[in-house]
């Protein structure tokens, strides 16, 4: 009898460990900026500066999260903008440092980054290099159009483990270089 409840402890007590780590789930900056990569074709659009029309293209993002122990997510941009002007093309190369506010969706079960804050800019143009804010401007409402409806990560709902923890209510808490989902308390 006592071995048995010895052995009742024991399976209690593992059951309640691997319970513990079910509890919390993270995603990294290389898992945010992997799913950016693949999703980087969709971030092209044409506008306009000064009535001149553009094809404005994100080619590269770079993630950090948490920086300076701030509940933040910097986002880096190496972006392209091809201006069409008497039938010749001309690209400038755009450079954007960017920080949002991650939020969970518990319905969607998706992370997002919303309320995108331009940090710094930089333009390159044939040989003139500095900020040119109109265009800034322009990739900030690509950038917040895009990331407002789109996910930079969805729970895995065939994980079984991810399934059950998404079941009840989670906050999100920014952590250096991973965002991780726990139960509300």
């Amino acid at each position: 009898m006592k071995y048995l409840l010895l052995i009742l402890a024991l399976l209690f007590t593992n059951a309640c460990s691997t319970l513990s780590q079910l509890s919390i789930y993270t995603v990294s900056e290389s898992e945010i900026e992997q799913l950016l990569d693949n999703q980087l074709a969709n971030l092209q659009t044409n506008a306009s500066l000064a009535g001149i029309p553009l094809l404005l293209e994100v080619n590269e993002m770079t993630v950090e999260i948490g920086p300076d122990g701030r509940d933040v997510v910097q986002l880096g941009t190496d972006a392209t903008a091809k201006i069409e002007a008497f039938g010749l093309s001309y690209p400038i190369s755009v450079s954007l440092s960017l920080e949002g506010t991650p939020y969970y969706d518990s319905e969607q079960k998706a992370i997002y980054v919303r309320s995108l804050a331009l940090l710094d800019s930089t333009v390159d143009a044939g040989g003139y290099r500095g900020n040119l804010a109109p265009l800034s401007g322009e990739f900030m409402q690509v950038l917040n159009a895009y990331l407002a409806s789109n996910p930079v990560h969805t729970l895995d709902a065939s994980n079984k483990a991810v399934s059950l923890l998404s079941t009840i209510p989670l906050e999100l808490t920014v952590e250096q270089g991973q965002l991780a989902l726990r139960p509300k308390r």
